[in-house]
């Protein structure tokens, strides 16, 4: 059995959009018990990580750390929607824009700290297309 869903994420510039909640609605609107839940984000500027959902500053000291590796500020070539683009294209390809997360009980299989987000490499506001899939009995 499979269950299929589009999501549409507002973001408002760069940062990161906690969406475990959504997730997981998907998931038991799904109704499998145990399978696999895929999803995957329909761009090349933002990303999906798995991270730390308890202190804030674990999600910050990972944006700062960012910023610093893929500068906005280098000589980049491609630059046709402003100084962030080419960076926000780096810091994808340096992250992810899928994730898979194992189905049990109908639930995410989660770690205690673990959380599901969007990690807008934009300065301005998207509109974030993410396909959640899920696949089980």
């Amino acid at each position: 059995m499979h269950y299929q869903q589009l999501l549409k994420i507002p973001t408002k510039g760069k940062s990161l959009y906690k969406i475990t909640s959504k997730i997981e609605s998907v998931v038991a609107e799904s109704g499998i018990k145990t399978g696999l839940c895929t999803i995957f984000l329909r761009h090349t500027s933002a990303s999906l990580i798995i991270q730390e959902n308890a202190d804030p500053d674990v999600l910050l000291d990972l944006s700062n750390f960012l910023a610093k590796l893929v500068p906005e500020s280098a000589p980049y070539i491609h630059n046709a929607e402003g100084p962030d683009d080419m960076p926000a294209h780096i810091r994808t390809v340096l992250t992810h824009t899928s994730e898979q997360i194992p189905i049990a009980q109908n639930r995410l299989v989660l770690g205690t700290w673990q959380g599901i987000y969007i990690w807008e490499h934009r300065d301005r506001s998207h509109q974030r297309e993410l396909v959640v899939h899920i696949m089980g009995e």
